[in-house]
C-alpha cells in the first residue's frame, strides 16, 4: 500500500482535530485544533479541494481570533 505525501498531511490533520475534541482544557483545545486547521488548509491547497481549503482557513482564523481574545 502506497500512500501520497500530501494523504500523511490529510491524515495527521485529521487526528489533530479528533485530538482537540479530547482536552479539556479549552486553551489547549484550540491550539491543537488550529494546528489541525491549519494542516486542514494546507492539504486542500495541495490537492487542489478548494471548499476543504475554505473551510479550514474560516476556522484557522477563528481559533486565532478566540486565542488572541484569551
Amino acid at each position: 500500500m502506497s500512500f501520497a505525501w500530501q494523504e500523511l498531511i490529510g491524515y495527521a490533520a485529521s487526528l489533530l482535530v479528533a485530538a482537540s475534541l479530547m482536552m479539556s482544557n479549552v486553551l489547549r483545545l484550540r491550539w491543537i485544533n488550529l494546528s489541525g486547521a491549519l494542516a486542514f488548509t494546507v492539504y486542500g491547497a495541495l490537492i487542489h479541494a478548494w471548499p476543504v481549503f475554505a473551510v479550514n482557513l474560516l476556522i484557522t482564523g477563528i481559533n486565532a481570533w478566540f486565542l488572541a481574545q484569551m
